[in-house]
């Protein structure tokens, strides 16, 4: 019992020394604590094909960004493959990517196409990306290359 309690409070204070020394670079869409997706589940878009709000329990650093999870187990998923999970556009708004822009996200407005995940600015806008999701992918792979890394607010 006591080591179960020790080793969720090592786990809880590695999680916000992590959450308070990592920062993502300008091609990586995260809050002021460094987590990505506004702090949902990547594995529970796949799994549950739904938004899932993640908890600072269970997390992992990927690409300087600090994913949270919904269980142990969607952590150690994304662990094994992050590859598999890790939003396209570096969790930027796929839309605002077709633009040349980098837009944050709410992280409920998504897209799962060829087993990629893409996320996008808010509801709106989403509706506004699947109207022609193919168009929209070429144009953001066109022009993603040319942003990622140059910091949103300099676009």
């Amino acid at each position: 019992m006591k080591s179960s309690i020790l080793l969720k409070s090592l786990l809880l204070a590695t999680s916000l020394l992590v959450s308070t020394s990592v920062f993502a670079g300008v091609d990586t869409e995260t809050d002021q604590n460094g987590v990505i997706l506004a702090g949902h589940d990547v594995v529970a878009y796949f799994t549950e094909r739904k938004p899932v709000v993640g908890s600072a329990e269970y997390t992992a650093v990927y690409n300087d960004a600090i994913y949270r999870f919904s269980s142990s187990e969607n952590r150690d998923a994304f662990n094994s493959n992050p590859e598999k999970y890790a939003p396209m556009y570096g969790g930027f708004c796929a839309y605002g990517a077709t633009f040349g822009k980098k837009f944050d996200i709410d992280g409920k407005a998504f897209e799962i196409v060829d087993g990629k995940l893409y996320v996008n600015k808010n509801q709106d806008v989403y509706k506004a990306w699947r109207e022609d999701i193919p168009k929209h992918l070429k144009e953001a792979n066109r022009e993603w290359p040319k942003v990622k890394d140059i910091a949103a607010e300099k676009l």
